[in-house]
């Protein structure tokens, strides 16, 4: 099965452009005003207008409140979900979109209990443990940790970049990837020429 791809931290329509023309699945909208990738509603808004149907829009949120979150819905085009911090189940299923439950791996059972805790997300996403830092640090964490017997959909992050994305396809075997510094020139800035290398090497794993 063809490994997806979804580009984080997108804040400039010029980049969700390249993003889509690449064959990525999906980008990534911020919200959440510590990360130097945050967006606003109306940089959301114009980022949304070059994104084309079949090309979903991920918005993260970070122990948001939910009148944030709604605000967000209301205001522009955001298909799925994904939360980075403390939430709960109940947390993340008020919006009645599918949405996406990040865990910061340490060990494999963390990845098997957030399986268990959020019965209701459509997937799971795996990112680096920093301490104090919800994600986005740009680091990878052991990748053999990833239990065999998982059955929700995972979505590998964390320190993926165009030089090792092909190794992190063939070993993990996931369904999904999920870059964004590992594809920037700076914080917030993609680089085009990275994003193209990166699907490049999604796709050379597929015939591997």
């Amino acid at each position: 099965m063809r490994t997806r791809v979804k580009i984080c931290g997108i804040t400039r329509p010029e980049d969700a452009i390249v993003v889509v023309e690449s064959g990525a699945d999906a980008i990534g909208l911020v919200f959440y005003e510590p990360s130097p990738r945050n967006v606003t509603i109306a940089q959301a808004q114009a980022i949304a207008q070059v994104v084309p149907p079949f090309v979903s829009i991920v918005g993260l949120f970070v122990n948001a409140s939910r009148a944030d979150i709604d605000e967000v819905l209301k205001q522009t085009r955001i298909d799925i979900l994904q939360f980075h911090g403390d939430e709960t189940e109940s947390d993340c299923l008020f919006a009645h979109i599918p949405y996406m439950k990040a865990v910061r791996v340490q060990k494999a059972a963390d990845i098997e209990q957030a399986q268990a805790n959020f019965p209701s997300a459509a997937g799971i996403l795996l990112d680096a443990y920093v301490k104090g830092v919800p994600g986005g640090t740009g680091q990878a964490f052991d990748w053999s940790q990833i239990p065999s017997s998982l059955t929700k959909p995972i979505i590998l992050a964390g320190g993926l970049t165009p030089g090792n994305i092909t190794e992190a396809v063939r070993l993990t075997k996931t369904y999904a990837v999920d870059v964004s510094g590992g594809v920037e020139s700076a914080k917030g800035i993609k680089d085009h020429s990275k994003i193209i290398q990166f699907m490049q090497g999604v796709s050379a794993c597929q015939s591997l």
